[in-house]
């Protein structure tokens, strides 16, 4: 079924036909390959289409064996690949290129550093997202291209260093899930005969098994008492094996895989021929590429297993996945969806919440001091700072989550809140932000970013440093009133007096009669790191006048 989200074309190239449709291009940065779509985005609809599209086998999950680092010969790769993706996006007049890396470079120790390199060489900032990020814009990715008619569908994204496993029914994601099973990270683990032996063919099978039974077990706890179970398989693995079985059943690969059916039965069968071939003999499997065949064992071993311990009979194929998913993302960031899917624009503050209240979050308290941080924000925005919406947005977050490390610990805690945050998986933040955000937890008390503490250096640019530094002083503020935790300062107004270099705060008690004199203290203390940040003067004045709500 075709709805305003589904809209494709087998166009290569073409230009826009109206002045208001917008080109966008969506890179994803896997462990096998580098893929990239260019789509025209209808706003009106909403609707996009996708324009051309370009792959490449980079292999970047062929890391080191003693470090782990990604190799100099699949980086040269990878970059080649990069410039060629940028070369067709500029060719369509792509108004910007939104790209992602996934595994193979979030586990690598030199994956930042390979970030920042493309950054500086190619200027393309890369997005690293974590597993269960991945895993939500894959379920974006599949909706766009597939009506699931509120009936509860599990999806199966087999890449080359991990698999996803997301179950949904059309609406918000039930479930969400990444593990470290992949096609290229078992090869390389797990299999040095050719053709594969019978041994360890069986230690891989068990392998697999025991590392996916908890997710789908928890997949499986997520559906509701009489619910029958589709499946829906992304990714180049199932994408070839359902062009093989395709020819061989129908005689024909049809136009669209998308909707596209194979039973277990023959997947099975398919795994068993497979592995009594040695590489070169799949490699001549008609649509089978040279660096396919030497994956496609361990990657269909991975999708058997799923559907045994899933008890699903049968697979469909989803075309869209992670890439079409980052364009769905890109379009409810900006406000382009709003029917379908809407859910979806606020997966960022209920995923803080959510994060909050796991950690328990005193939440009248940290909205108190989140609302004088974003007034701060507002009132100095266009001469102290120039950020925009986005970056306020990160430090709601932050201010929310500011004291979860209370939850570890009182004593340092605003470097368990840190750690927290860090490894908290937020969902539909890209790793710089969620970096950003538990730096400026970091920071909201006790020492000022330091370029020798690690969690700060690690920061990808100097762009994210400067903005911690500035706003983490606004949050310093924003604690500092209402140090007591009862709201004693129910309105803070700010006025700039450029002639003086001076900035005064006008505190507004909640109370009549009361001095907030504690919070007047803490200020104080707390004014000299936003002072020297900005080179002003604090000024503060209690005023006399309660407001008056």
């Amino acid at each position: 079924m075709v709805d305003s989200l589904t809209k494709e074309s087998s166009i290569t190239v073409s230009t826009p036909n109206t002045e208001q449709d917008r080109i966008l291009a969506a890179i994803d940065i896997g462990t096998n390959s580098i893929h990239m779509v260019v789509v025209r985005i209808d706003p009106a609809l909403p609707a996009f289409t996708i324009i051309a599209r370009e792959k490449e086998t980079v292999r970047l999950g062929d890391r080191d064996p003693k470090t782990g680092d990604l190799t100099p010969e699949a980086m040269e790769r990878a970059f080649a690949a990069l410039q060629r993706c940028q070369e067709l996006a500029k060719s369509c007049n792509a108004e910007q290129i939104v790209a992602v890396a996934t595994s193979a470079v979030r586990e690598a120790p030199n994956g930042r550093s390979f970030l920042k390199q493309i950054d500086a060489d190619l200027g393309l900032f890369v997005n690293l997202i974590s597993g269960q990020e991945e895993a939500r814009r894959i379920y974006l990715g599949v909706l766009s291209g597939m009506e699931f008619n509120n009936q509860p569908h599990a999806i199966i994204d087999i890449g080359g260093g991990s698999t996803e496993l997301i179950l949904g029914d059309s609406h918000e994601p039930r479930y969400l899930s990444s593990t470290k099973v992949g096609a290229v990270r078992l090869t390389a683990e797990f299999i040095t005969t050719d053709p594969i032996s019978h041994g360890e063919f069986q230690y891989l099978q068990a392998f697999i098994r025991g590392v996916l039974e908890r997710p789908i077990e928890e997949l499986m706890a997520h559906l509701q008492p009489g619910e029958e179970l589709r499946l829906v398989g992304t990714s180049g693995t199932i994408e070839t094996l359902a062009t093989m079985h395709a020819r061989e059943k129908l005689g024909m690969v049809p136009n669209t895989l998308n909707g596209y059916q194979i039973s277990r039965k023959d997947l099975k069968d398919m795994l068993k021929r497979l592995a009594s071939m040695n590489c070169a003999e799949r490699a001549s499997i008609p649509g089978m590429s040279d660096r396919r065949s030497e994956i496609i064992v361990a990657g269909t071993l991975i999708l058997v297993e799923a559907m045994t311990l899933l008890g699903v009979e049968s697979l469909m194929i989803g075309e869209r996945a992670l890439r079409e998913g980052v364009i769905v993302d890109w379009m409810l960031a900006h406000g382009l969806i709003e029917d379908r899917l809407r859910y979806q624009g606020s997966v960022r503050e209920r995923s803080v919440l959510k994060i909050a209240q796991k950690y328990q979050v005193n939440l009248d308290y940290s909205q108190r001091v989140a609302n004088i941080a974003l007034s701060l924000f507002n009132q100095t925005k266009g001469y102290l700072h120039n950020w925009d919406s986005e970056e306020r947005e990160l430090l709601w977050a932050a201010a929310i989550l500011h004291s979860c490390g209370l939850y570890v610990n009182h004593s340092a805690h605003h470097k368990h809140s840190y750690y927290l945050i860090r490894h908290g998986e937020l969902l539909g933040f890209v790793e710089s932000e969620i970096e950003v955000i538990a730096n400026l937890a970091r920071y909201h008390r006790r020492n000022t970013p330091k370029k020798k503490h690690e969690n700060y250096s690690n920061l990808p640019s100097k762009k994210h440093r400067q903005l911690v530094s500035q706003l983490s002083t606004l949050l310093r503020l924003a604690v500092a009133l209402d140090r007591r935790q009862i709201g004693a300062i129910a309105r803070v107004q700010c006025e700039y007096r450029p002639n003086e270099r001076e900035l005064h705060l006008h505190l507004f008690p909640s109370q009549p009669g009361d001095d907030c004199a504690l919070e007047l203290w803490s200020l104080g203390y707390k004014k000299v790191v936003f002072e020297e940040e900005f080179g002003v003067k604090l000024v503060a004045s209690l005023e006399s006048a309660p407001v008056t709500v």
